[in-house]
């Protein structure tokens, strides 16, 4: 079971209202995001994995409120996320990068200091996550060298180390070539298939809607329409608002 449940949640800050009773279930899908630049997409990803607290309304995975869980307990349940600026660690090599994932069970405990998480055991699960995400000719570059399309999909690698269920994708897309773009959908094809459960928040409309089996849509805060990709592309509500007629 990897269920995300989301039951209206609004989140304030201060006189601004950035999300406003949103609900809505995912399990065993490619989820869509869509909306305006702050519709309150990337706030609501937020919300889901701890970074912000809802000021009203319940986020559920497999059964568990995750309210009362830092960023860091959400992971070891299961869900990891991106960003939309990437973050890798900048002075270490792509492959030391990819490891970290899997120091995340030791971090914020003493243990962290005296155990290691290079092992050879680990070396090689993260040389099967560097072969699977393409990333296998940059291992031991170091993350800051890389073209941005690179560090997107080791920002995909990194969070792939938690060994997650669910994945949170923050416009992967963004900056990327034609090419880039399709080879990205097809490695988030392979992890659907593999069993992970997908939110994508994304920009590109064309990229959202080949890849997407089911999209929302924010705009000010608040859901307006959620459904099949073809459902949203003839949506009116939905072409007034990226229009701008709302």
């Amino acid at each position: 079971m990897r269920k995300l449940i989301v039951q209206h949640v609004s989140k304030q800050f201060g006189g601004l209202r950035a999300l406003n009773d949103v609900s809505f279930e995912t399990e065993n899908e490619i989820l869509g995001l869509i909306g305006p630049n702050g519709a309150g997409k990337t706030t609501l990803f937020n919300v889901i994995s701890g970074f912000l607290k809802p000021t009203a309304g319940e986020v559920h995975y497999n059964g568990q409120s995750l309210h009362r869980y830092r960023p860091h307990r959400i992971v070891a349940l299961g869900l990891a996320r991106t960003f939309q600026i990437v973050k890798p660690f900048g002075d270490l090599t792509v492959l030391d990068n990819v490891l970290s994932g899997y120091g995340m069970p030791l971090y914020r405990r003493p243990k962290a200091f005296f155990r290691r998480y290079h092992t050879p055991v680990t070396e090689r699960a993260a040389d099967e996550i560097l072969a699977l995400t393409d990333l296998t000719e940059y291992r031991d570059a170091l993350a800051e060298s890389l073209p941005i399309g690179v560090q997107r999909r080791l920002e995909i690698a990194r969070a792939l180390a938690t060994q997650p269920d669910f994945l949170l994708l923050d416009e992967p897309a963004a900056g990327l070539t034609a090419h880039e773009a399709e080879s990205l959908a097809e490695l988030i094809r392979t992890l659907h298939a593999r069993g992970k459960s997908i939110i994508v928040i994304e920009h590109n409309m064309a990229f959202a809607m080949n890849l997407c089996q089911r999209i929302l849509v924010l705009a000010q805060g608040e859901l307006i329409a959620q459904g099949a990709p073809a459902d949203i592309q003839s949506n009116e509500q939905v072409i007034n608002v990226y229009l701008g007629k709302r």
